[in-house]
């Protein structure tokens, strides 16, 4: 697996290699020498800063997809303020867990849209983790919903909520659907790992 720091110095090497092609065109090109030097010499500049803003955005949660099953490591509900024109969020610090229950050891901090019901569930899950229970989840994603929604068990699936199961909305046209972003989150207790069997004496 890449790691994050591997990834944003690929990135940044990326964005060097686009901006040497670029450097090679204008070469053959016929304008003044004083364009092509400034040319180079802003080019250079970018690269370099896009590496350093990179690094400014480790650590920010990010507004993308959860995994498919996680298990819950903590928890920030910023509740909104109309005053402030801020919608509020949901931050969760997850680690995905793979079919036998066992996390991947990489934590990851997502960003899903706030919404009360979801607030209501992350709030209560955040409860049973400080009470030391852990707590597992699946992503819930646009249109309909499995039966196995919950880890534990079945739960009925409500066809009328609107998508993403949350009454914050979204659609075809929303961005988040078209970024892929989960719009909510069903929590449960997180299951226990499913070991292989033991071999017989």
């Amino acid at each position: 697996m890449m790691g994050l720091q591997t990834s944003v110095l690929c990135l940044s090497l990326a964005y060097a290699l686009l901006s040497v092609l670029l450097l090679v065109v204008m070469a053959w090109l016929s304008i003044p020498r004083s364009i092509k030097i400034a040319v180079i010499l802003i080019a250079s500049i970018f690269y370099i800063a896009v590496f350093f803003a990179m690094q400014g955005l480790l650590g920010w949660s990010a507004p993308v997809a959860v995994p498919d099953r996680f298990q819950v490591l903590w928890t920030r509900i910023i509740e909104p303020n109309p005053a402030q024109e801020k919608p509020g969020a949901i931050h969760l610090w997850l680690e995905e867990l793979d079919d036998s229950n066992l996390p991947s050891g990489v934590p990851r901090a997502y960003l899903l849209p706030y919404s009360t019901e979801l607030a209501r569930r992350v709030s209560a899950a955040q409860g049973e983790i400080e009470a030391g229970r852990p707590q597992g989840g699946r992503s819930r994603f646009f249109g309909n919903e499995p039966q196995e929604a919950r880890i534990g068990g079945a739960v009925p699936v409500n066809t009328a909520a609107p998508p993403g199961g949350d009454p914050s909305g979204g659609g075809l046209l929303d961005p988040a659907f078209l970024g892929g972003q989960s719009k909510s989150v069903d929590l449960a207790p997180l299951p226990k790992p499913i070991l292989p069997p033991k071999d017989l004496p």
